[in-house]
């Protein structure tokens, strides 16, 4: 007898470890755009890097800025919030991306898309209660991509916090520089992230109005191909 959520490895859903590692590549490039936005356009606190949260509020507090606590708070609660709730939902499900980590996927995409339409719907300025919800729905989705990517079956991956990936990739190299090809998920990770930043930092100046889009629009797309690829092997089974 399965449990709720048991089945998700049993039917045939679970997707290609290559595709999934893949995936996890546009995701963390998602996260590094979604952070440049979050820093510079909602109160200067991350989506994702609980560290740099932590410290930031430290400060607020320390210099008894009611506002900035506030906006420390939205960042981290609603990164608990995600990480909560998408564990929860997949607490019975084996690793590997299946129907229901797909469906966390979908839960997140949706809560993007909403922070690009607040931020749209605004004209770039919601004030500052309005950035506190958007802050607070941005942590929310990066919390539940976190899980997302503990649960996708790929060891030791990350997407949203990349401190752990680059002490591997070093510690890696320096021990046994013949196996550095065995760090090359790490690195590619911290460069997708990278590159996200850029491409968040380079729209900020041409087209700020559509950064939290971009960073939306990059979580819809990995969704959608999860979704097809677990299609197409459903179909493969059936015949």
């Amino acid at each position: 007898m399965t449990g709720p959520g048991d089945g998700d490895e049993s039917d045939g859903s679970v997707l290609p470890r290559r595709l999934v590692v893949r995936l996890l590549v546009v995701l963390t490039a998602a996260s590094g755009c979604l952070d440049v936005f979050c820093l510079t356009r909602l109160g200067g606190f991350f989506a994702s890097v609980i560290t740099g949260n932590l410290v930031q509020s430290g400060q607020a507090i320390a210099t008894a800025d009611a506002r900035v606590v506030a906006s420390g708070a939205a960042a981290v609660g609603g990164y608990a919030l995600g990480v909560a709730g998408a564990t929860l939902y997949l607490r019975r499900v084996r690793p590997g991306w299946g129907r229901r980590t797909g469906a966390v996927a979908v839960a997140e995409a949706v809560l993007l898309v909403g922070v690009a339409g607040g931020w749209v719907g605004t004209g770039a300025r919601p004030g500052y209660v309005g950035g506190l919800a958007l802050l607070f729905a941005a942590s929310t989705a990066s919390g539940m991509q976190s899980v997302v990517t503990i649960s996708s079956g790929v060891r030791g991956a990350s997407t949203t916090y990349l401190t752990g990936s680059l002490t591997t990739v070093v510690r890696s190299v320096v021990l046994d520089p013949h196996r550095f090809s065995a760090g090359a998920g790490g690195i590619s990770r911290l460069l997708a992230l990278l590159g996200g930043a850029v491409l968040g930092g380079w729209t900020l100046r041409v087209a700020p109005l559509w950064v939290p889009t971009l960073a939306a629009a990059l979580v819809v797309g990995v969704v959608l191909v999860a979704a097809g690829s677990a299609g197409v092997t459903a179909r493969r089974r059936r015949r």
